[in-house]
């Protein structure tokens, strides 16, 4: 333990001497514009390098680097309009990466997924099964532990349901030799493969798109046959199990199960398929996810999200390193996001929902810090608006837990507010670092973010509260945050907007014209205007038919919530955004509501970002998303 307390007493002075460095009473607007200089470094399996996306010339490019200076050489990787959605190490000497791009297909857009594998020289980048591969070909199953580079990928081979290659076949790949070969073969509807760390293909989910059922497929070990060892029927709330570990007792798994009204960890029994005794949770709110050991056979932490996001190591010696780094950094929070196969070396991520962050790199035998990089280059990791959990109560009782930025050396009274709902809607806004939420507080706005009902994280009850509320009782929730901020005399009611992007978006547009006397303008970014419209467009992401019943549970009267058919009713200001590569949510969702409030004489301001996407990828799009959202609540809500 003295190790450790030495190694972080340096951590302390090098965070204290950016932290007192002095704030700028107004900063640049480019400044919180700015593309994170470093993203989510992975460090490969000895610890000497680090896989992360960096910004460069206003992209993020991909790199692999040595963690020291005489490391060797960093490489420096352009991926290409390509979506880069995730990387992971195989062994030193491969990565591999899933990608993601729009292809016309017969005049339609289809999102096509793909796997790279990437030689951390630099000196090959290669898409694995190209040409075999149909729509999805990015599902890695598992990757070897003993330093071999060899996966188990899982891909279609058509895109016709009626041809056997629709269903994922998986693939046992060499990535040295490009030696290939089929473990479990393709099965009728079964879309959803799982392995064991030994790179056995245990399990299969099937689902029948016809009558909403679903199978369980379960062997041993590769080579043997799959049975069916449980159905479930999705008219009568049924689930199946599935293993998130398969743990290194032969026959034992771990599960997650919410039976108790929140995701938690149980032990599970693959011979007699029964659940056993609950070992881990966390009271009022789901675990996010599970960290495994470098063998993948054993649980060695576990995260969730209370006010922020958490870890707590199950194994003493992380918990021992992870607490005296908590204590390096008061006020602020230092996460492990990477470790190599040692757990010796650890790349930890520090700072808050006020501070943009920084990355170290810490060793245990260094018995000091290296600092890797900063997420922010312009801000540093000074201290901006504070930042705070509050809970208001909606209309029908039900407690809303919403994060609230206010603006830094003011009074919190009469304050223009915005409105900020998050994306998803099966997601939760928590006290991190919000480069739009701190730019808005810089100019002297209040920011309040909910995490209406159906949000991610606060158990099973409070989700299925959103169940068939889409752009209604979660449209309620958020109108009843800013009656709280006007209650509290935080907010002036003669000055609050709502902004969001994507579902927050939505919920933007559907202020416009449901709450004109609450909202006094609005700004859209990705936002979906036409329910049924989304539906049609992500039928071939949504899984048929259980997509679509999905989304008409959330809104059964889809044409009844979509704002497109309330144009003529939109009495406020709107400021509509979108990019024309966005992926996610396609561009005629904006383009077409624009439009109708355009016909119908409405005050709107529509904007198309020719190269932007769903997620800001480029520091231009940010830079005049900022310029316009600024300019626009300058007129119709000013601060000042």
């Amino acid at each position: 333990m003295r190790r450790y307390i030495s190694c972080v007493s340096v951590f302390i002075a090098l965070i204290f001497t950016e932290a007192l460095s002095p704030a700028r009473a107004q900063t640049p607007l480019e400044h919180f514009a700015a593309l994170p200089l470093m993203s989510n470094p992975k460090l490969s399996p000895s610890g000497d390098k680090y896989a992360a996306l960096i910004s460069l010339q206003g992209k993020q490019i991909f790199v692999i680097s040595p963690v020291t200076e005489a490391g060797g050489k960093r490489v420096v990787l352009d991926m290409g309009d390509t979506d880069m959605r995730g990387w992971r190490w195989v062994n030193e000497d491969w990565l591999v990466a899933s990608v993601a791009d729009v292809k016309k297909i017969r005049g339609s857009d289809w999102l096509i997924t793909r796997t790279a594998k990437i030689k951390a020289d630099g000196s090959s980048t290669d898409l694995l099964v190209n040409r075999d591969a149909a729509q999805n070909a990015s599902d890695i199953l598992w990757v070897a532990n003993d330093g071999s580079p060899e996966i188990l990928l899982a891909y279609q081979t058509s895109i016709y349901s009626n041809y056997p290659g629709f269903w994922p076949q998986v693939d046992h790949i060499n990535l040295e030799t490009g030696k290939k070969k089929t473990i479990a073969k393709s099965l009728q509807n079964v879309n959803s493969w799982y392995a064991d760390p030994l790179g056995n293909v245990r399990l299969g989910i099937a689902r029948n798109h016809q009558n909403l059922s679903s199978k369980l497929y379960y062997r041993k070990r590769n080579g043997q046959l799959f049975k069916t060892v449980d159905r479930a029927k999705r008219k009568n709330d049924e689930s199946l199990t599935i293993p998130s570990i398969f743990l290194a007792e032969p026959g034992k798994a771990m599960v997650f199960d919410d039976q108790d009204g929140t995701d938690s960890l149980y032990l599970y029994d693959l011979d007699s398929l029964t659940l056993g005794e609950k070992v881990h949770e966390v009271k009022g709110y789901d675990i996010d996810g599970v960290i495994r050991n470098s063998e993948g056979n054993a649980l060695i932490g576990y995260g969730y999200t209370d006010t922020r996001y958490r870890i707590k190591w199950t194994d003493a010696r992380l918990q021992e390193i992870q607490d005296a780094l908590d204590k390096s950094v008061p006020g602020q929070a230092a996460t492990i996001v990477s470790m190599n196969r040692d757990q010796t070396r650890f790349v930890v991520s520090v700072g808050s929902a006020s501070r943009p962050g920084l990355y170290y790199i810490f060793d245990t035998n260094w018995g000091r810090m290296l600092k890797l990089g900063t997420v922010n280059e312009q801000l540093k990791n000074r201290s901006y608006a504070p930042v705070k959990s509050i809970r208001y109560t909606a209309r029908d009782g039900l407690s809303i837990e919403a994060v609230l930025t206010l603006p830094k050396g003011r009074p919190a009274e009469k304050l223009p507010l915005i409105m900020m709902p998050h994306g998803g809607p099966f997601a939760r806004d928590s006290e991190s670092w919000d480069w739009q939420a701190q730019f808005l507080a810089d100019r002297g706005y209040a920011v309040l973010q909910p995490n209406y009902r159906g949000s991610s994280g606060y158990g099973v009850a409070f989700a299925l509260k959103g169940e068939g509320q889409w752009g209604l009782a979660m449209q309620d929730d958020l109108d009843d945050g800013v009656k709280w901020a006007i209650e509290q005399g935080i907010a002036d009611p003669e000055r609050v907007c709502m902004v969001g992007g994507s579902y927050g978006g939505y919920a933007a547009m559907r202020a416009s014209h449901r709450n004109p006397d609450i909202y006094k303008c609005a700004i859209s970014y990705a936002g979906v205007s036409d329910l049924p419209a989304m539906l049609r467009y992500d039928r071939r992401y949504l899984g048929s038919k259980w997509g679509r019943t999905w989304v008409k549970e959330q809104a059964p009267d889809l044409r009844g919530v979509s704002p497109i058919n309330y144009a003529d009713e939109v009495n406020v200001p709107m400021l509509i955004m979108h990019g024309k590569r966005d992926r996610r949510v396609k561009v005629n969702q904006s383009r077409k509501f624009a439009k109708a409030l355009e016909k119908a004489g409405k005050d709107v301001r529509y904007i198309e970002q020719p190269e932007g996407d769903h997620h800001f990828s480029l520091e231009a799009d940010r830079v005049q998303f900022l310029q316009e959202m600024e300019a626009f609540l300058a007129k119709h809500i000013p601060a000042g």
